[in-house]
């Protein structure tokens, strides 16, 4: 896969573990995936810890701050939305019903952002890139290769994000075993979604996952275990496709591993 310069406003961009142990996750992801990790100052004691793999950006990790955790919240993975304008973007998403959870700032010279919920409660982030395009690696082993939501409400959310960033929507044969959606921007699928499973506790809120890729994912889940991470789900084969395990690594962060069909 070439290596990324800019990302299509729609797809998407940035992917950030937000978790309570930093130094631990880290060391996780680093066995999982074999990434370099280049650590950023960002305050006072803290550090943002950037994933890399070639020198290239395909990641990063934080520290829960005290706000986030007293939501509730676990720890958990941010996925950014690519736009051309951020302000712009969280405009729309208050007029289709979205609530904004940070308004757009401005993040050092880097870029422009907003941290938004869509109407069924899933939180996603926008970002408006300056200096900072966000991943520079996709669709290969160690990097992202897709983005699903699980959501207590499919029709609403497709209405609100087909009308928010313009994706395409393609669904599922009918009497498939589950129902899923797929998104496309600009043709190319990226993006999937599926209703929350009925056995899923019902405090659970909606909710964004990252998924990356690997070249053997059975290999792959025993690797995770052996480090330390809870096997949710998997490995399942999707026909046509290949084959996805779900995790929650050490610190309870939900992600995916997918292995793409031979």
């Amino acid at each position: 896969m070439p290596e990324l310069t800019s990302h299509t406003p729609g797809t998407f961009s940035w992917t950030e573990l937000a978790t309570t142990d930093q130094k631990g996750a880290v060391a996780f992801y680093r066995g999982l995936f074999g990434w370099d990790v280049n650590d950023q100052p960002i305050g006072e004691g803290e550090t943002y810890s950037i994933f890399q793999m070639r020198g290239k950006d395909v990641g990063a990790a934080y520290t829960m701050r005290p706000d986030e955790r007293q939501t509730g919240a676990p720890p958990h993975w941010n996925n950014y939305v690519a736009v051309s304008n951020a302000d712009e973007a969280v405009k729309k998403a208050q007029s289709l019903g979205g609530k904004v959870l940070a308004p757009p700032f401005d993040v050092m010279d880097h870029g422009r952002m907003a941290v938004l919920q869509d109407p069924t409660g899933a939180v996603f982030q926008v970002w408006q890139a300056k200096s900072h395009i966000g991943i520079r690696i996709a669709n290969e082993p160690g990097a992202l290769c897709w983005t699903e939501l699980t959501t207590s409400d499919t029709k609403a959310a497709e209405k609100f994000y087909t009308q928010l960033f313009g994706w395409t929507p393609k669904h599922g044969a009918g009497g498939a075993p589950m129902e899923y959606t797929e998104f496309s921007v600009g043709g190319r699928p990226a993006i999937g979604m599926l209703p929350k499973p009925a056995q899923m506790p019902a405090h659970i809120p909606s909710y964004w996952m990252p998924y990356f890729q690997v070249a053997n994912i059975e290999a792959a889940t025993a690797k995770a275990k052996q480090l330390g991470a809870k096997l949710m789900v998997g490995p399942q084969q999707i026909p046509d496709a290949g084959q996805f395990a779900i995790f929650n690594d050490p610190q309870g962060a939900m992600f995916a591993l997918f292995q793409g069909r031979s």
